[in-house]
């Protein structure tokens, strides 16, 4: 039960709310008035007038805070966006949305830890009354790795090491207990629950916090992770004693589970596979040790990790493209595509222009493309993810195919998709992890880091391309 009271001070105009550990005070004029177990107001604010409320959460143990001076606080942050903003090394053609998704991931960055969250939401739905509703207020090491490329890629090398060091933070410890995902801080107990209490946005059912995603064996994050670090490296990071012996540590790890079918990239709940995508991040991995040992004198067993590689790269050409269909397949030796297939080129295993890739994204078009021009991951229908079929397509998927697109001479499309993504933004330039084309409106959490990201990417490629 909570409890709510005016200010021991009548002067100070202020409201409190306290429950347990947490409390709450709110100052402000007027401050909404109790009736019917609940506080409320109305008031009316005309053209030019501001009316200023001010909102604190503190542990109820402590002293109710200080006011703020309002105006000074909103006049810092103005600055600091301002300047922050204003070191963004990009000229391309979409240099106000790349700038804006950058200060998204920094925004979606805890201020001492580092950490960034997917999305500051959870619950909002992938369908909209549907069950398909997740926590992503956490730090997956994906997001993490794909942001310091970004910060490290558009004038911000300071905040890239911070999140290497944040990276290095979360991974210390033993390479066997690795998860996909930790909190702000690197917490590791993300246990999931369901509120069977709340309704849900529009009822969307359930709502929960956590997430069981962080128990999966999802083969891909040690790829993504060596990946980045490798492309650190190639800026002038210098790796320490720590760092370098911990990358050793994960490829050890990926040794001992070589073998292992997982979850995949898109945390499947269905039984795990030998997804293509994994196996090339995993190939990826090996790929970058080998270059830490070739190219930067790295310690570190190099016809080991050659030989690793080597076999993942014929495996991986052997069962995961089926000549049939001229493409990459979802799963080894199957018939479904899959749009993080177009992450292939992207970490160097093939050309963008290589013909099973120009193959592979054929068969996305002709499988995944919805009549609204926006690519799905997958198609749902086909049970593998362990969930009722229906979402709306992934907008990162598609800023992926603008950078295939871009990077392999597909210039008209890539302009033409690119607008059309950029146009779903709402007025803030903010997006949505999906967007339900029938509806006309984001779905999902938001905003998400994953979709801002791969907006950069595509922003990049589009540059490099002259488009």
């Amino acid at each position: 039960m909570s409890r709510i009271r005016d200010s021991a001070d009548p002067g100070a105009e202020i409201l409190l709310a306290m429950s347990g550990p947490d409390a709450l005070s709110l100052r402000g004029t007027p401050l909404p008035q109790a009736e019917d177990h609940r506080h409320a107001g109305e008031f009316t604010v005309q053209q030019g007038l501001n009316v200023d409320f001010h909102l604190t959460w503190f542990p109820s143990y402590r002293d109710v805070p200080p006011a703020i001076n309002i105006d000074a606080a909103l006049d810092d942050a103005i600055h600091y966006w301002t300047t922050w903003a204003g070191n963004c090394r990009y000229d391309g053609p979409y240099q106000s949305v790349v700038k804006r998704s950058l200060l998204v991931l920094r925004a979606l960055t805890h201020y001492e830890t580092g950490g960034i969250v997917a999305a500051p939401t959870t619950s909002l739905p992938e369908e909209f009354g549907g069950p398909r509703n997740w926590d992503y207020r956490y730090c997956w090491l994906r997001d993490a790795s794909l942001t310091l490329e970004a910060m490290l890629t558009h004038g911000y090398e300071s905040e890239a090491l911070k999140w290497r060091n944040w990276l290095l933070r979360a991974l210390a410890g033993d390479p066997e207990e690795l998860q996909i995902m930790y909190g702000v801080g690197g917490e590791r107990d993300l246990t999931e629950k369901e509120l069977p209490h709340l309704p849900g946005y529009q009822d969307a059912r359930p709502v929960r916090i956590g997430n069981a995603a962080v128990f999966q064996h999802q083969a891909d994050v040690v790829g993504e992770v060596m990946v980045v670090l490798e492309r650190l490296r190639l800026a002038g990071g210098q790796e320490d004693h720590f760092s370098w012996a911990l990358q050793r540590a994960l490829l050890g790890s990926v040794d001992k589970h070589f073998e292992e079918k997982d979850l995949g990239l898109w945390e499947m709940r269905g039984a795990p596979q030998y997804f293509t995508h994994s196996r090339v991040m995993m190939w990826a991995a090996y790929d970058s040790g080998v270059r830490a040992v070739r190219d930067h004198g790295l310690p570190g067993p190099l016809g080991h990790w050659e030989r690793h590689r080597d076999r993942l790269a014929a495996e991986i050409a052997d069962l995961g493209f089926n000549r049939n269909l001229n493409s990459f397949t979802q799963t080894y030796g199957g018939e479904e595509t899959d749009a993080a297939l177009l992450v292939l080129p992207q970490v160097g295993f093939l050309g963008y222009d290589d013909e099973r890739m120009l193959g592979t994204v054929a068969q996305l078009e002709k499988d995944l493309l919805t009549a609204g021009g926006l690519l799905m991951r997958y198609r749902t229908e086909t049970g593998v993810d362990g969930l009722a079929p229906g979402e709306h397509p992934f907008l990162a998927c598609s800023f992926w195919l603008v950078e295939q697109y871009a990077r392999s001479g597909r210039r008209a499309d890539a302009k033409h998709l690119m607008g059309a993504l950029v146009g779903l933004s709402n007025d803030l330039g903010l997006l949505s992890e999906e967007y339900a084309m029938n509806e006309k409106r984001m779905a999902g959490n938001f905003p998400q880091a994953f979709s801002h990201l791969a907006l950069i990417r595509a922003a990049d490629a589009m540059r490099s391309a002259g488009v």
